[in-house]
């Protein structure tokens, strides 16, 4: 049986004192498969999965860091850093080989996004089942 697996979210930013936490508008998750509650991709089956990420700074003279991570590891990372800008955007994307059961998630590495969450957006997809 085909198991579906596509995802596309818009997501914003809760700060904590510590950590930041993404919170997500879901837009498709057929399968379900991203869980809205701990902001995780959960991969269904083994498989070729492509992701991506935009994100963009606001009125924002820090250098932001965002960082696609599979299983508490990164994975790729995009950048933000002009300061000469009110707004800036940092993408990226990847194939990855994922097990059943292996998780991917964004994690802000350095900086906020400062009202740029509404402009922001992370997709998955399975390509290809293994």
């Amino acid at each position: 049986s085909k198991v579906g697996s596509d995802f596309s979210l818009s997501l914003s930013l809760l700060f904590f004192v510590l950590f930041c936490l993404f919170t997500f508008q879901v837009l498709v998750n057929i399968g379900n498969h991203f869980d809205l509650a701990s902001s995780i991709f959960v991969a269904p089956r083994k498989g070729i999965y492509s992701f991506s990420f935009h994100v963009v700074k606001v009125y924002n003279r820090q250098t932001i860091q965002v960082s696609l991570m599979q299983n508490g590891y990164p994975v790729i990372s995009a950048f933000a850093g002009d300061q000469d800008v009110t707004r800036e955007a940092a993408s990226n994307g990847v194939l990855l080989h994922m097990e059943r059961e292996d998780k991917v998630h964004l994690k802000l590495e350095r900086g906020n996004l400062m009202g740029g969450w509404k402009y922001s957006t992370f997709s998955g997809f399975l390509v290809f089942p293994l």
